[in-house]
């Protein structure tokens, strides 16, 4: 797999990164494209389906902290990471995008590269030592449980598990789900958001972050959710309670009030990670349609099926496409690069939006050139396609960040009026 750098940004891409970029392709071409269909089938498919992980995947792990290839999506201004860019790293998160048991192979999957920043960025040293650490090593898993069931969780302000402090303790009541990774058997904590301050006239005030440890009574994991029939065992993305659950006051991050503030920090540079990845995916399912098109067993009405003028317009369309949604993220994650990720949120809108649905159009047609077979589980075409259409909903929907960034254009109207003398 060639990993070429866009013209665009090649010189903001330092000679040690262009090495660790090289084995990044190597190790997900050499190691884990070849170990995908093992570690699918090592899954269990009886009652220790949640409690048992393919052995496949430590043997990965063991093997790309010995190339070096471990924590890469930490950005270089944290001293536990890899000393990378965004731009660096968004470049070998594409690479790990074409392999879904890659980004975990390296230590850089979701929730965890979330919730690590939120330790690294906000959290004491208590906190760091306690669960950043393992999670660094890869000792234990994590989970983010923010999303509610029963209000609109595009809205943050909704979320209403309480969070009351009595003495030395914070006690937690509400209900979460869709929440990834907490049915992981290695899954240790879980970072929480509710209202500490429910009265406070601010409503972006009354949200906070506590760490709950999943081994704490009154945490209970009620079911899987099924995403088209997937539940993603055994990672998976659960629905789960929270009654009366006691926690140790020192387990709040930052402090009370502070929950936006860390959301924000968590999310913008976790939306460019998945972004990039889509890109992968969505480069994997042309290779794959190309393969398919081209491949001399494969003729319909005595033409091969590139010879199809509709094929072939796929095929262009989806390279067109690809490349644009491609320079689209890098332009986002320079951004964060040059300022921050709050500075960046107009280019991570356009990206969260403008990626996913890009994805989806150029795995629809690969799965259409491979006709039944690419919605059945003899090609990774179904799985891409479930997996990325849930993007249009995780760190926030289409229309939210469609709404964000129509409002950031909208700032600029009292300089246009000046700059073309409108109303004179």
């Amino acid at each position: 797999m060639s990993q070429s750098i866009p013209n665009i940004i090649s010189q903001k891409v330092r000679p040690q990164a262009r090495e660790i970029l090289q084995k990044v392709g190597d190790f997900v071409d050499n190691d884990c494209l070849p170990a995908e269909e093992l570690f699918h089938a090592q899954i269990r498919t009886d009652e220790r389906r949640w409690k048992e992980f393919p052995p496949v995947m430590e043997e990965l792990k063991s093997k790309a902290k010995k190339l070096g290839l471990w924590n890469l999506f930490l950005h270089s201004h944290y001293k536990e990471g890899a000393g990378l860019t965004n731009v660096e790293y968004a470049l070998m998160a594409e690479i790990m995008g074409r392999c879904p048991i890659s980004s975990e192979a390296m230590n850089c999957s979701a929730p965890d590269t979330g919730n690590m920043e939120v330790f690294a960025k906000y959290g004491s040293e208590a906190q760091k030592q306690k669960w950043l650490t393992p999670l660094l090593t890869g000792d234990i898993r994590s989970a983010f449980a923010m999303t509610e069931r029963f209000v609109a969780s595009s809205d943050a302000t909704n979320i209403q598990t309480s969070m009351v402090k009595e003495g030395n303790e914070y006690v937690i009541n509400g209900q979460k789900w869709w929440i990834s990774g907490a049915g992981d058997p290695r899954c240790a904590v879980y970072l929480v958001m509710g209202k500490t301050n429910p009265k406070h006239d601010n409503p972006y005030k009354q949200q906070s972050i506590i760490i709950v440890p999943a081994e704490t009574p009154g945490v209970t994991i009620l079911r899987p959710m099924h995403i088209f029939g997937f539940d993603d065992a055994p990672h998976g993305h659960m629905e789960m309670a929270f009654e009366n659950c006691r926690v140790p006051a020192e387990n709040l991050i930052l402090g009370e009030g502070r929950g936006f503030e860390i959301i924000q920090g968590r999310l913008g540079p976790g939306r460019i990670h998945h972004c990039m990845r889509s890109i992968g995916v969505a480069e994997r399912a042309l290779d794959l349609m190309i393969a398919r098109v081209t491949h001399p067993q494969r003729k319909t009405f005595g033409k091969f099926l590139y010879q199809h003028g509709k094929i072939v317009a796929d095929i262009a369309k989806s390279r067109m496409e690809i490349d644009a949604a491609r320079l689209v993220v890098l332009n986002a994650a320079d951004k964060i690069d040059q300022q921050n990720a709050k500075a960046a949120l107009r280019e991570i809108a356009m990206a969260k939006v403008i990626v996913p649905n890009t994805t989806l159009n150029v795995i629809d047609c690969a799965m259409q050139s491979f006709g039944a077979e690419g919605i059945c589980q003899d090609q990774i075409l179904a799985e891409f396609w479930t997996g990325i259409r849930t993007l249009r909903y995780a760190d926030g929907p289409d229309e939210v960040h469609t709404a964000q960034l129509g409002k950031i254009e909208l700032r600029r109207a009292p300089e246009l009026y000046a700059t073309y003398r409108i109303l004179h």
